[in-house]
């Protein structure tokens, strides 16, 4: 398959409807940076959406395919088509698989940056003057929780949902030694990116932002930090579950 043909054929028939990129996108809901790599021929458009780009181009999905229009007296054998089918799936499939694995890779950069900067804050804490007793005593628990389940979001949950999750009302999750359990919510492939984005960003967030708020708590409203040290601690813990539990909701 000739991604730079197809492309190329795309590219046309857009122009010769009057469509922009933008436009095209739009009407298949997607963004023009997608029409534009399909033009380029640095991608081919996923099989979910081979028909509805044939459609919007007036043209056949084989057409699409082969990055030609067929003459009314060509007769395309069936083997053909599944052969031009099949090639598109496994096209999609490894592409998705390339970026999943890029976007892994990212998340490992991001975590490690922010376990770097925890243990930075932690030595900046201890050259100030705080006891390694006195550090183990108040941070320990809630940077080792937002660590652990950061890495958790990280670098070992999985991506998709089994099917059984989109055909049944199932309000918990479960991996191992972890699981999440909300009251009222079901998980599905439908809100499960939105939870996986932001159970990572908020765990990250929460365990390189709460040293800060300790630190500065700590030396210069240490009353507040003695008054209110139990309240303090757990806010880590519904910083992370609302926003996950607002998330599910929405796009349950």
């Amino acid at each position: 398959m000739n991604y730079d043909k197809c492309g190329v054929f795309i590219a046309g028939l857009r122009k010769e409807i009057g469509y922009t990129q933008k436009e095209l996108a739009e009407k298949l809901m997607l963004s023009d940076k997608a029409v534009s790599k399909w033009e380029r021929g640095l991608s081919m458009p996923d099989i979910t959406i081979l028909m509805p780009l044939a459609e919007a181009l007036g043209v056949t999905v084989t057409e699409i395919l082969q990055g030609e229009k067929t003459k009314e007296t060509t007769s395309i054998s069936p083997s053909t088509v599944e052969e031009l089918l099949t090639k598109t799936i496994l096209l999609s499939t490894k592409e998705e698989q390339i970026v999943r694995a890029q976007k892994r890779k990212h998340r490992v950069a991001v975590y490690i940056a922010c376990v770097s900067v925890v243990l930075l804050e932690v030595l900046i804490l201890s050259l100030l003057g705080y006891s390694n007793q006195k550090l183990f005593t108040d941070l320990f628990l809630v940077e080792f929780l937002m660590l652990l389940f950061g890495g958790w979001f990280c670098l070992i949950i999985k991506e998709v949902l089994p099917d059984f999750y989109d055909e049944d009302c199932i309000g918990f999750y479960t991996d191992g030694i972890f699981r999440i359990n909300i009251a009222g919510m079901h998980f599905n492939n439908t809100n499960w990116p939105h939870i996986l984005r932001v159970g990572r960003v908020t765990t990250q967030s929460v365990a390189v932002l709460f040293p800060i708020l300790y630190g500065i708590l700590s030396w210069c409203f240490s009353h507040i930090w003695e008054s209110y040290r139990l309240v303090i601690t757990l806010a880590p813990v519904f910083a992370v579950s609302i926003p996950i539990i607002i998330v599910g909701k929405k796009y349950e």
